[in-house]
């Protein structure tokens, strides 16, 4: 083939990632029609999405330690077909309790199968370009608000809510081919790829000692701090611009801005970061973040909410794909899709935790200023806590010190 296999590797995971991710936040499109079409409060419905976040983050730990042992192939492929069944069944929901046990429950296990297990076996497809290849696969999932979103709105508007969610479910299983096109790297590219990062010990650190060490602590906890900082102000930037006298369409047109800005971000930063190193623009990102969130203080017109969402999604989004090469760099492929997973299910805390708290913040003070102060602050914390990763040849000489 004249096209080298590991940007096949890396389509395949933009692809699955999309669609993945993009039915599971397709519940913000299918909320107002579920509603009108049951009587099912809205409140009710939310907090399926709610229950996606926890059981993304519990089965994030499983299916990486998974894919560890089995490879990426079944662990994503057996996603896909739990991906569409959950979707089936929940088309077929005649209670509350039933829609919140299959979408929060199932969605959320299902959607969790992809991103340590993709992003693991990407990172042991490259040596060099690495980061780029990474945030190319991260931009997958980023589109999917842009393409699985609109179709669920003209399914829904062509037929009625259940019917679109079953074909979106019938659909996912067609990618299940697709999936099957995941393959290991062979042990020459995975030789090569380890050897960029640790020459003295190929296969990286065990997954008792990755999890328990220093390093990993401080990454679960900036990746949970990151996703708590800006999960918030994603999710409350549309009611906040309308509160601040902005039109419904107009206010919604604000996210579209951040989503494409978000697109850019990843290629752009997963550029630099191949040039200037990873912890640095991850710590550089996180900065920008944290005072994009605190602009949102001051803005009042369109252009200043536009604006912000330029630098917001580019800093968000550019981040985020990142701390699965910094995972990488630091403990090696040997129990990378467990690092991940477990790393994963600390931002999916973080991400439950944003929405909820802005909510509450709302309810209490009556705005969302304290909202943005807190975010922004935590933002900071998320970037100081990056700059507490050692060098990355000290921890490879502890790595190697250390007894299996």
């Amino acid at each position: 083939m004249k096209l080298p296999y590991r940007w096949i590797i890396v389509a395949v995971g933009a692809l699955l990632g999309c669609v993945a991710l993009g039915a599971m936040f397709s519940l913000a499109v299918f909320l107002a029609p579920i509603a009108s079409a049951t009587g099912w409060s809205r409140i009710g419905i939310s907090s399926a999405m709610t229950l996606n976040f926890l059981f993304m983050g519990a089965g994030a730990l499983f299916w990486g330690a998974a894919s560890d042992r089995y490879g990426a192939r079944p662990v994503v492929a057996t996603g896909v077909v739990l991906l569409g069944l959950a979707l089936t069944l929940t088309s077929r929901a005649t209670t509350l309790l039933q829609f919140q046990l299959i979408y929060g429950v199932l969605v959320g296990l299902a959607a969790s199968a992809f991103f340590a297990p993709l992003m693991a076996l990407t990172t042991a497809w490259f040596d060099r370009h690495r980061a780029l290849a990474v945030s190319l696969v991260s931009a997958g999932m980023g589109v999917a608000p842009m393409t699985i979103s609109p179709l669920a709105r003209w399914l829904i508007d062509a037929y009625e809510w259940r019917t679109a969610m079953l074909l979106i479910g019938l659909g996912t299983w067609l990618l299940l081919p697709v999936a099957l096109l995941l393959r290991r790297a062979p042990p020459a590219v995975a030789a090569t790829a380890s050897a960029a990062d640790a020459p003295a010990d190929l296969d990286g650190m065990s997954a008792k000692q990755a999890l328990g060490s220093r390093e990993f602590v401080v990454l679960g906890l900036t990746y949970f701090a990151c996703c708590a900082a800006h999960s918030g102000p994603i999710f409350h930037m549309v009611s906040y611009a309308i509160v601040c006298g902005i039109g419904p369409m107009a206010a919604v047109s604000i996210y579209s801005v951040e989503g494409l800005a978000g697109l850019v971000g990843r290629l752009l930063l997963g550029a630099l970061a191949d040039r200037l190193g990873v912890r640095r623009v991850i710590v550089a990102g996180l900065l920008l973040q944290a005072f994009a969130i605190a602009g949102y203080l001051f803005a009042r017109e369109l252009r200043d909410f536009y604006l912000l969402a330029l630098v917001f999604g580019t800093a968000y989004g550019g981040v985020m794909p990142l701390y699965a090469v910094l995972a990488r760099d630091y403990f090696g492929p040997r129990a990378l899709g467990t690092v991940l997973g477990a790393a994963m299910m600390l931002s999916s805390l973080g991400m439950a935790f944003g929405p909820l708290a802005g909510g509450w913040l709302f309810d209490t003070w009556g705005g969302y200023g304290w909202l943005f102060i807190g975010s922004c602050l935590v933002g900071l914390a998320a970037a100081a806590m990056a700059l507490a990763f050692p060098p990355l040849r000290s921890q490879r000489n502890a790595a190697i010190a250390e007894p299996a």
